[in-house]
């Protein structure tokens, strides 16, 4: 019935596999044992077994010491190359809020349990919030990181909380599940998340959600609190949802291409 499915979509079979065994293992974390890879999967044993060995064999999935797979090396470059391209086809769409808002940009998506940013356009003030292209951050402490948590059910954020923990950033920063969670559902009634110097003192961010991305992605606008005020966010936010439509749309139509 699986095959049927997948040839009905046009699909190979072995080659969704494949695809779900990497992402499982993104999901897990560090490393996962065999039997808990058979389970998620729900996968025959000897069917793993082969799809294992052939990503081992590519450099796709590794092999610890403690027999454990983590994801491979060679995903290294594909996910560098796919976050240029990212960063490529989404700069005028982020250099069009900074136009309008005055204020960094920046997009992230979710890398295991946390951000990694994967595009920015900077404010053209000399007082701007800059983060560096590839800096990953705790998804609690940041406007990117609560607008991605957003689309999470509350059963896999507290999952999630519990793995990572809750570092503080800054004095503001939310360090209890109940207080972040109270903060996650307001965000989700507004249509957008807001970093209140969580991540750094005088920083204001209004992030939200990318619909239809292919991952969890957000986008966000972030300055000086002096400048990106609270009021400011009744014109900064329909901006940012609109941008963030534009962006779900291109992505439905480059997976409709």
């Amino acid at each position: 019935m699986a095959e049927e499915t997948s040839q009905a979509r046009g699909g190979v079979q072995s080659v969704e596999r494949a695809f779900e065994l990497l992402e499982i293992l993104a999901a897990a974390g560090p490393s996962i044992a065999f039997g808990d890879l058979a389970a998620r999967a729900e996968l025959p044993q000897p069917t793993i077994h082969r799809l294992v060995r052939t990503l081992l064999n590519l450099g796709y999935v590794r092999q610890l010491p403690n027999r454990h797979y983590a994801l491979g090396p060679k995903l290294i470059r594909l996910g560098e190359s796919a976050a240029r391209l990212i960063g490529t086809w989404s700069r005028p769409h982020l250099a069009g809020l900074v136009e309008r808002t005055g204020e960094s940009a920046n997009m992230a998506v979710v890398d295991g349990d946390m951000a990694v940013y994967v595009a920015q356009v900077p404010s053209p003030h000399s007082m701007r919030m800059f983060t560096e292209v590839g800096r990953r951050v705790h998804l609690h402490s940041t406007g990117v990181g609560k607008a991605l948590l957003m689309q999470l059910p509350d059963d896999a954020i507290l999952a999630l909380l519990e793995r990572t923990g809750m570092p503080a950033a800054s004095a503001n920063t939310h360090t209890t599940a109940p207080s972040l969670m109270r903060d996650i559902e307001l965000s989700r009634v507004r249509g957008y998340a807001v970093d209140e110097g969580e991540q750094e003192i005088g920083v204001r961010c209004f992030a939200v959600p990318v619909p239809d991305a292919p991952t969890l992605t957000a986008i966000s606008v972030s300055g000086p609190g002096s400048r990106l005020t609270l009021t400011s966010g009744s014109t900064v936010t329909p901006l940012l949802k609109r941008v963030a439509r534009d962006l779900g749309a291109e992505y439905e139509g480059e997976a409709a291409g």
